[in-house]
């Protein structure tokens, strides 16, 4: 392809609403232009490389017997409110109403629609099991679209649903999707981490998490380089570093409680600072809320923050945490302790403060602060356990090798759904023992749009992208420094016939600007092949060839051109 042909909108600037680097440079290297929050549309560069992505999408998963399908992406209501999701994703999901006053949806996902299919047409164990996949435009609103690709309204995802007659069918495709989606990423070349995580509202009881690593991710990953364990921060496990076990077998005098002046000291930092006191010897007091307004407290040692994931799971219910804008309890927001908190409030302590001694909390009266409180003689805890976030420094729960932390950014998700959707939505087959049975599922996303995204935030520099040549939208940037100089010219058209001829994706920048505007714009877009025909041609016939991703340049004459193009088209294959 020419530069003079093509339709490429590069920018000097970073646009001044992006929030991270692959959101600037989608934008600067002209592979999307924003049409509204969280909506974009993606110009030549762009689609070129999403198609590329979806490519090596729907290979591995044909490879892994998986079959290709095409859903709706309306869907009605009805399915949704059978399985009580209508209600429970909340403004997230885009609802709209047609003309003959009948609610749909735009799907955010298809477990509903692609259950309520296979209920019609997969009767007996002997169809059993399948895996249907879609590429396909989801949806959902954002209540602050942000990160460009990364947290959007509109986004392209692959979605793959499998149906089985036993758990052992599951296990089996469950075993496949994941093979799949590593295949997937390493062929792309990027690093990642599989982790452990939390199902939220697709459900069931099993998932893992794709992570490309990257140092803006979103997510934090909580990993153990001896045995390999991984987990999403939010459902990690782990043990407390020796310095956190408190000090139950240590002798220590009990001392009186004293209550403490501290004047609008209302953070642990601020009572650190004040109390000149280790944030661990400190009680923070969360409050919290569920939905028939019962009110819990979560006692954790002053360095940790609560982990309502986890309190949601130990308590079996949403919760809401209680601060100065919903306070309808008249708790002292900053001052709350549990030595005085009303009776009605059931207290439970995150062992991070388990046997500690003479500690620090609030005193449940504003300006106020207990000191050596001490459980038991003070105030009573119904129940212990770990519902804070691990820190650095804390212990692997399967080896007791400390934790490594990482960011990363989600890409794909996997589940074991079980018969979570086929009961509700009456998917049932016929097995081997004459018995209607539900189908056992699984169901695979893996996000197209995000994957774009996470590759630039993992692979780039001051200069712009680096694109893998696995998915780059040319493998060669073809420049020639001085378009008026005949021999230049003449010669770079032999070799973009030569290029084309061996079918490598080339972009010949044949504009007649100046030669550093070419060289930023072919490190900006990321083309890992620079072959540029300059002074040195016209000296002796020499191309110099640069690789975006910093390997050492080439000095190549030009009768040696055809076997280099040889070479880089077997790389690329």
């Amino acid at each position: 392809m020419k530069f003079s042909n093509y339709f490429l909108p590069t920018l000097k600037e970073d646009p001044s609403d992006s929030d991270i680097i692959s959101h600037s440079l989608s934008i600067r290297a002209g592979l999307i232009r924003k049409v509204a929050s969280g909506i974009y549309a993606f110009l030549p560069l762009g689609y070129k490389i999403l198609k590329k992505i979806e490519n090596i999408v729907r290979e591995e998963m044909n490879n892994a017997n998986a079959i290709e399908i095409f859903m709706p992406v309306m869907q009605p209501a009805e399915i949704w409110q059978e399985s009580n999701r209508w209600y429970e994703y909340g403004p997230e999901m885009f609802k709209i109403v047609d003309r003959n006053e009948r609610d749909f949806c735009l799907g955010p996902t298809h477990e509903e629609l692609i259950t309520t299919m296979a209920s019609a047409d997969i009767y007996s164990y002997k169809d059993l099991p399948v895996n249907l996949y879609q590429i396909q435009v989801k949806f959902r609103d954002e209540i602050r679209p942000r990160y460009g690709l990364l947290r959007a309204r509109e986004f392209i995802m692959k979605d793959a649903y499998s149906f089985g007659a036993t758990e052992e069918d599951l296990d089996k495709d469950y075993e496949a999707m994941y093979d799949a989606y590593s295949k997937i990423i390493e062929r792309i070349g990027l690093k990642y981490k599989v982790v452990e995580a939390d199902s939220g509202l697709i459900g069931g009881k099993f998932s893992h998490e794709f992570m490309i690593l990257a140092d803006n991710g979103e997510e934090t990953i909580v990993y153990c380089d001896k045995c390999g364990y991984a987990a999403n921060i939010d459902n990690a496990k782990y043990s407390l570093k020796k310095s956190s076990h408190g000090n139950k077998n240590y002798v220590n005098e009990i001392k009186g409680v004293e209550e403490i002046y501290t004047p609008n000291i209302k953070t642990i930092e601020d009572l650190v600072n004040f109390l000149h006191q280790p944030s661990q010897n400190i009680i923070k007091t969360m409050v919290v809320k569920n939905p028939q307004d019962k009110v819990f407290a979560f006692l954790l040692s002053g360095d940790r923050a609560l982990n309502l994931n986890k309190v949601e799971k130990f308590l079996g219910t949403s919760l809401e945490l209680i601060n100065e804008e919903n306070n309808r309890y008249n708790l002292p927001i900053g001052f709350i302790g549990p030595a005085g908190l009303n009776k009605e409030i059931t207290v439970y302590g995150d062992y991070t403060i388990y046997g500690k001694q003479n500690l620090i909390s609030g005193a449940n009266k504003v300006d106020y602060h207990y000191k050596n409180i001490n459980s038991q003689r003070d105030f009573q805890v119904k129940d212990w356990g770990n519902f804070s976030y691990p820190v650095v420094g804390d212990l692997c729960e399967n080896c007791r090798e400390e934790l490594n932390f990482d960011k990363g950014i989600e890409v794909g998700h996997i589940f074991k759904l079980g018969t979570k959707y086929s009961e509700k939505l009456d998917g049932k087959f016929l097995d081997s023992d004459g018995k209607l049975k539900p189908y056992i599922m699984g169901c695979y996303g893996i996000g197209i749009t995000r994957m774009l995204a996470a590759v630039i935030e993992q692979s780039h520099d001051e200069k712009g992208i680096i694109w893998p040549e696995s998915i780059a939208p040319f493998l060669v940037s073809l420049i020639v420094t001085n378009m008026s100089e005949t021999t230049l010219k003449d010669s770079a058209e032999d070799a973009y016939e030569l290029l084309l001829k061996n079918k490598i994706e080339v972009l010949y920048d044949d504009r007649d600007i100046s030669a550093g505007i070419k060289f930023k714009d072919s490190d900006l877009t990321g083309i890992p092949i620079k072959m540029i025909f300059g002074k040195k041609f016209l000296q002796n016939e020499t191309i110099d060839i640069e690789y975006r991703d910093g390997a050492p340049k080439i000095e190549l004459k030009f009768i040696d051109l055809e076997n280099f193009i040889k070479k880089i088209k077997k790389s690329d294959e």
